[in-house]
């Protein structure tokens, strides 16, 4: 009799917290018990179910097909966290107009973003996407070829980002890099974010975006470039991608020199 009292009076709290938070049990559902589910009833992993839908529901050698495609796939069938269609634009926004030659990409994941960042390139730009997960790398090699794109336009390195950065300039020539996309671990932004600093590879004026800085977070990476006094940034404000009722946003960094 007690503890019915004691659960009848925690039940307005309980229906407070899911109304409030429902959009996170939502997300959560779609991102983590659906995929283990499906990665138990398919044998394949989430990555390559998205691919085996964007071959079967895209035209080969159209990148707008293709991301239409993944949009399709991560909205309405399994969630996959790429930067999406509405950050997205945000993205091609800023490509258009700094036109970068030489950009980095840390995360390729599967291919989602590199596509999106390839289609907007300019004539003779390169783009080198860096993927710790051979996997995904994988798919994101065979993603990248069914759009179109080939080893001239899109360089996919697979290895950890602290491990390339520090070889950029020895392995692949790079001396600078006008444009940098961060959606890979959101504890390495910040210091990979020092180490392309260190390694010389930030001229004045280079971008870095960096997708979900609000949502699930990077919080130490915010208050560096606020302290630093090395960038003028502002945070692109949004909603998480594939998902209602959870706010996200980018930093947008232009880099100033070192002081």
């Amino acid at each position: 009799m007690v503890s019915g009292a004691i659960a009848l009076a925690f039940l307005p709290l309980l229906l407070t917290l899911i109304i409030r938070y429902r959009y996170y049990f939502v997300l959560f559902y779609r991102a983590v018990l659906v995929r283990i589910w499906k990665d138990c009833v398919t044998g394949l992993s989430r990555e390559e179910r998205a691919y085996q839908y964007v071959l079967t529901h895209s035209i080969p050698g159209d990148p707008d097909s293709i991301l239409d495609a993944f949009d399709y796939w991560c909205n309405k069938v399994e969630y996959i966290s790429n930067i999406g269609p509405k950050k997205g634009k945000i993205l091609d926004r800023i490509l258009m107009e700094q036109s970068p030659l030489t950009v980095l990409e840390l995360g390729a994941h599967c291919g989602y973003s590199t596509v999106r960042i390839a289609r907007a390139l300019p004539l003779g730009a390169r783009l080198y996407s860096i993927e710790m997960d051979q996997t995904n790398a994988a798919i994101a090699e065979k993603i990248l070829r069914l759009a179109g794109f080939d080893d001239d336009t899109v360089e996919l390195i697979v290895n950890p980002s602290d491990e390339v950065i520090p070889r950029l300039r020895s392995d692949y020539n790079l001396e600078r890099v006008d444009f940098v996309f961060m959606d890979h671990w959101k504890k390495c932004y910040l210091p990979d974010l020092q180490m392309l600093e260190e390694c010389g590879l930030l001229g004045k004026g280079s971008v870095i975006l960096a997708d979900n800085v609000l949502f699930p977070g990077a919080p130490k990476f915010l208050r560096y470039i606020r302290k630093s006094g090395l960038y003028e940034w502002k945070i692109h404000r949004a909603m998480l991608e594939y998902s209602k009722g959870i706010r996200d946003g980018m930093a947008e960094l232009v880099f100033q020199g070192i002081k």
